[in-house]
C-alpha cells in the first residue's frame, strides 16, 4: 500500500493578522498539526499579483474592497506541505466569518467582524489541488 501523497498549499497571513502580530501564532498552530513549511516570506502584494490571485472575484462587488485591504499593509505567504493539508489548514483556519468560525480555529480564536467592507479574517488557505498549485507558483515563482 503506497502513502498517501503530500500535498502543498498557499497559507496566506494577511494584512489584519501582521499588523495585530498573529503571524507567529498562525505558523506555531501549522506547525503544530505537523506539517512543514517550505517557504515563507514577508511580502508587500502588488494590484497586478492580486488581480490574478483573485481573477475568478473579478467583477464582484466584494473584489475592490478585498484587494484594497490585502494592499493595505504586508502580507505573509507560506508554502505548507504534508498528507492532506489543503483540507486540513481550512479546517485549521476555520469559516471565512470569523463570527461564526468555531472555537479553536484561527479565525474563531483570533478574528472579529470590524465592520469593513470586506472579511478582515486573519488567513487564506488554498481550496484544492489546483488552486493550492496555481496560486504557489503565483506568490512563489521559483518553487
Amino acid at each position: 500500500m503506497n502513502a498517501p501523497a503530500i500535498e502543498r498549499t498557499l497559507v496566506l497571513v494577511k494584512p489584519d493578522g501582521v499588523a495585530r502580530g498573529l503571524t507567529g501564532e498562525v505558523i506555531r498552530r501549522v506547525e503544530a498539526k505537523g506539517y512543514r513549511l517550505t517557504a515563507l516570506e514577508l511580502r508587500t502584494a502588488t494590484p497586478e499579483l492580486l488581480a490574478e490571485h483573485y481573477a475568478e472575484h473579478h467583477g464582484k462587488p466584494f473584489y475592490q474592497p478585498l484587494v484594497d485591504f490585502m494592499l493595505s499593509g504586508p502580507v505573509v505567504a507560506m508554502v505548507a506541505e504534508g498528507q492532506r493539508v489543503i483540507e486540513a489548514f481550512r479546517v485549521l483556519a476555520g469559516a471565512t466569518d470569523p463570527t461564526a468560525a468555531a472555537a479553536g480555529t484561527i479565525r474563531g480564536d483570533l478574528g472579529r467582524d470590524w465592520g469593513a467592507k470586506v472579511q478582515q479574517n486573519i488567513v487564506h488557505g488554498s481550496d484544492s489541488p489546483q488552486s493550492a498549485e496555481r496560486e504557489i507558483a503565483l506568490w512563489f515563482p521559483s518553487s
